[in-house]
């Protein structure tokens, strides 16, 4: 069940970042925001346009999670924790992912 669920939210994920994959993509290799073990987006610069992106993001991000969580009757927090955990395990060289301890490390 949980694996089901662990795909629907990657897929989903995606298809909510589909529509800005490239500027989200531009933000991931200028080092302006990285993932979190949250399921979240967060951003390393503060400027203007990363804070919309990362809004925009989180916001499609936090629909999905909502939907899967209610479909496969489990919290919402876990489904956006199982997520997380896959979207920095799969962030690639260069990029930016929160650790444990709270602080930023570049994969």
């Amino acid at each position: 069940m949980k694996k089901y669920v662990l795909m629907a939210v990657l897929s989903l994920g995606l298809i909510g970042q589909s529509a800005q994959a490239l500027t989200l993509d531009e933000a991931r290799g200028q080092g302006r925001v990285g993932e979190t073990l949250t399921g979240y987006l967060a951003p390393i610069t503060q400027d203007k346009d990363t804070l919309a992106l990362v809004k925009k993001i989180n916001n499609a991000r936090s629909e999905s999670y909502q939907q899967l969580a209610d479909s496969n009757n489990l919290p919402v927090d876990e489904v956006a924790k199982m997520a997380g955990q896959k979207l920095v395990a799969r962030a690639l060289p260069g990029e930016y992912v929160k650790g444990l301890n709270g602080k930023w490390l570049k994969k």
